[in-house]
């Protein structure tokens, strides 16, 4: 973490809340008149934007006041948990025919006809 953010935190920071990941959200302490409160995430581990989940997002960029709780309203059966970007570590998606799956791809089927300009 930046120390400069940690002082600033510190110094002019209220904590609002916690995700499940572990990041802590703040806001100004004092309400600014001329301009919108400012709003920021402390990250838990590497700072990776992804982390934060939707309802921390909208709230961070003022699309929503309200903070998300646990009090929020039940998720639908077909909504999954948040996952943070997982390109460039095991976890990322690899397709069938990828160097780090083997790099074995399935063999074109005889329907195959190139496509020619006439």
């Amino acid at each position: 973490m930046i120390i400069g953010t940690k002082l600033f935190t510190l110094a002019f920071g209220e904590r609002v809340g916690i995700d499940s990941a572990g990041n802590r959200y703040f806001r100004e302490r004092r309400k600014p008149t001329s301009r919108r409160e400012r709003r920021w995430v402390l990250f838990r581990g590497r700072a990776e934007a992804s982390s934060v989940p939707p309802q921390w997002h909208a709230w961070l960029h003022h699309t929503s006041d309200a903070m998300p709780d646990e009090n929020s309203p039940a998720r639908l059966p077909w909504q999954k948990d948040h996952l943070p970007n997982q390109t460039g570590t095991p976890a990322a998606y690899r397709p069938p025919g990828h160097v780090l799956k083997g790099g074995k791809r399935a063999s074109a089927t005889g329907d195959y006809e190139p496509w020619e300009p006439s």
